[in-house]
């Protein structure tokens, strides 16, 4: 094993080993050894590079919330329109959707971390913020905060379901939420 001193991707190691080991056995199996061995580091690197197994997750978490972040301006981005920013934020569910499993499980890891631990609550309002925000160069606030409660329900909905809806009723949803109000 390199040391430190040769090895300046330790510490971004370390964090995807443990993306990779919550993913397969949760957070409930994760601890200093597994997440070392996983990564190919003496096992004093975990105390070197982080505090205690907490600091891993939450650093861990918020790597992955960055994942999903980037995903979203990655879909948005490019929309000019109306119609546009409704199309990515269809295209974007169904990313989310199809490619489910490892992040479908780090979501609901996260999520139940959050139920019990103020930490990852913060790191959870943090990440709304900014999905929010990005929805938000396209909608009215109170419009992106509902589409990002679709996005999540629909993404969780359509992993979990043996046969899940097309584009159409997706495309429908986020029509429906985005339409403006009647007078």
């Amino acid at each position: 094993m390199a040391t430190g001193h040769t090895d300046p991707q330790r510490r971004d190691r370390i964090l995807a080993a443990t993306l990779d080991l919550i993913a397969e056995v949760g957070v409930a199996g994760v601890s200093h050894r597994k997440i070392a061995a996983r990564a190919q580091v003496p096992l004093g690197s975990m105390t070197y590079h982080f505090t205690g197994i907490d600091d891993v997750l939450l650093e861990a978490f918020s790597r992955y919330s960055d994942h999903v972040v980037a995903l979203f301006e990655r879909h948005l981005s490019a929309a000019t329109t109306p119609d546009e920013a409704r199309e990515a934020v269809t295209d974007l569910i169904h990313t989310l959707s199809e490619n489910a499993r490892r992040d479908l499980i780090l979501t609901q890891e996260l999520y139940t971390l959050a139920a019990r631990h103020e930490p990852y609550r913060g790191l959870c309002r943090r990440w709304m913020r900014r999905s929010r925000d990005l929805l938000e160069h396209h909608f009215p606030p109170p419009t992106a905060r509902q589409l990002d409660a679709l996005i999540e329900g629909l993404t969780l909905h359509r992993a979990l379901d043996d046969a899940p809806p097309g584009r159409d009723l997706t495309r429908e949803a986020v029509r429906r939420i985005t339409a403006a109000p009647e007078p």
